[in-house]
């Protein structure tokens, strides 16, 4: 609690942290552009095979004659004719196809072009059986979003949340814009992979980064903004891709703005907890007396010394902040149990989530009309979350949003497939499920993990109205009291957050008695 004091004294929510946050923040508007990005630069369009180019369509019959039909009258997309079906026209039945000898589409595909005159699929013509490199692109991406949260998480507990993100902002605006001028297919993954894990990055060093500067009573409130902004790229993805169906022109189109990004992150200030958890307390007075004069209250910045910060911060000092490494997570049982736990609700949430949003094609309605309905979900799934985040907590919005989710996602797996509307309603709501839980996990990840490796449900503890634990002696503590009040019969939990917090603030010295006794 003590760093929140600082906090509060050099001007809680000021100036400072209200520019700060929307300049960290506003690149996710494009982050959701490229995480579901190709539902649109991939999308199939409707194809059949391209005849051999010595056909003759006036003695033929036209096109058709090379073009078996599927069990509901419409043509192959993957076969044709090895010799023209010459006679009548063909009925819509699959009975012209009985004494017809089809092939494969050895010379290409022909595509309709109406709703996406061009994509990677038409370009490089990924369909049939090349069908499968289409999905290898996506997975890519991921595993470029695996890669980035482990390398990126690493280097921004080492070198500062502020670095990473320079660093992420330029790799994107370059890995995004060379992927849309990318002369063949491998080429194009290579660059969607750096993009993948540039942008995982973003994620969480921005969520780290801002809770990082907030006070307790605001993060359920960033948290809940940060969502807010990815729900609302959504809507600008599908806005977008609507007015620039061509996907080169729509890949340069999302990545060029990382470039602005890119020069303002320059002006981004440091994180003073990360500062003080590094043991750097020179650059953490510098840090806060500059954010204290940005926010208006220089006189109470001029009252911080070195003094000051060590008599605050002494805890953190005596316990060995510097030791922590990755390692950390499986060494210490406490961090074990919470990087066990957080990694399946990790990949529960995302396996279930893109599975959703990366099939957009399927649902049998406007690609850019889904793409706004799922965008449009969010907004009210994310208010009841961020409700039952402050007042129940945060495990008891994690457990019910991804109860709920499974529940919708279980019960369309037994709906027939011609019931699109009630198929479509259930994985609308499980999306809106999934968005809250996505949502609650960010910012639980960031509460439960110390500051010196935070850039890394029911058996979690609840962390709403708990100060932000800085090493891993006071993750263990706060394990500890969790699994004693769980051991005590009788003991109890509602209210009890509320307590702890009260408790907590009474024990504290203020930091005006602090500066007298040090002759300030």
């Amino acid at each position: 609690m003590a760093f929140n004091d600082l906090l509060q004294q050099v001007g809680g929510v000021g100036r400072f942290q209200q520019i700060q946050v929307t300049l960290v923040v506003l690149p996710l508007l494009l982050m959701a552009s490229h995480n579901t990005l190709q539902n649109f630069t991939a999308a199939i369009p409707t194809h059949h095979c391209r005849p051999p180019a010595e056909a003759n369509f006036s003695q033929d019959g036209g096109l058709e004659a090379w073009l078996p039909r599927d069990g509901q009258g419409q043509p192959e997309s993957c076969l044709r004719f090895t010799v023209p079906r010459r006679g009548p026209p063909f009925p819509n039945s699959t009975d012209a196809n009985s004494t017809g000898a089809t092939e494969p589409c050895t010379n290409g595909w022909i595509y309709d072009n109406s709703t996406f005159p061009s994509t990677i699929v038409t370009e490089w013509d990924l369909v049939c059986s090349n069908r499968a490199l289409r999905q290898l692109a996506q997975s890519l991406y991921m595993v470029g979003v695996l890669l980035g949260a482990m390398v990126f998480g690493y280097l921004a507990d080492r070198l500062g949340r502020r670095k990473v993100l320079i660093l992420n902002y330029l790799q994107t605006a370059v890995s995004g814009t060379c992927a849309a001028f990318a002369p063949n297919f491998p080429v194009y993954c290579a660059f969607r992979l750096l993009s993948g894990m540039s942008l995982a990055s973003v994620a969480l060093n921005c969520m780290t980064l801002s809770l990082e500067w907030m006070p307790i009573h605001t993060r359920a409130c960033v948290g809940t903004l940060i969502g807010y902004v990815y729900s609302l790229g959504q809507f600008l993805l599908a806005g977008v891709a609507y007015a620039v169906p061509h996907w080169r022109p729509l890949q340069l189109l999302v990545s060029v703005p990382f470039f602005a990004f890119f020069i303002y992150s320059w002006f981004f200030i440091e994180s003073a907890r990360w500062h003080s958890s590094s043991g750097r307390l020179d650059l953490t007075l510098k840090t806060l007396q500059r954010v204290a004069w940005i926010n208006g209250k220089r006189e109470e910045g001029t009252k911080l010394s070195m003094e000051v910060l060590r008599a605050s911060l002494q805890k953190e000092l005596t316990m060995g902040k510097g030791q922590a490494s990755a390692l950390e997570l499986l060494r210490c049982p406490a961090l074990r149990h919470l990087f066990l736990c957080l990694s399946m609700l990790w990949f529960a949430t995302s396996f279930a989530y893109y599975g959703l949003v990366m099939d957009l094609q399927g649902f049998g309605v406007s690609i850019y009309l889904i793409q706004v309905i799922f965008g449009a979900v969010d907004l009210p799934a994310k208010l009841v979350g961020f409700l039952v985040i402050n007042s129940l907590g945060r495990r008891p919005a994690q457990m019910a949003s991804l109860l709920l989710a499974g529940i919708c996602i279980l019960v369309n797996g037994v709906i027939p497939q011609d019931q699109s509307m009630v198929r479509t309603s259930l994985a609308v709501l499980g999306k809106g499920c999934l968005a809250t839980s996505f949502n609650c996990i960010f910012l639980y990840t960031g509460e439960l993990y110390p500051t010196v490796i935070r850039a890394v449900t029911a058996l979690l503890p609840e962390t709403l109205g708990q100060p932000l634990p800085d090493t891993v002696q006071d993750m263990e503590s706060r394990w500890c009291r969790a699994q004693l009040s769980r051991e005590l019969p009788g003991s109890p939990r509602r209210g009890k957050p509320r307590r702890q917090q009260q408790d907590q603030q009474k024990q504290m010295v203020p930091l005006q008695a602090s500066a007298q006794e040090n002759g300030l």
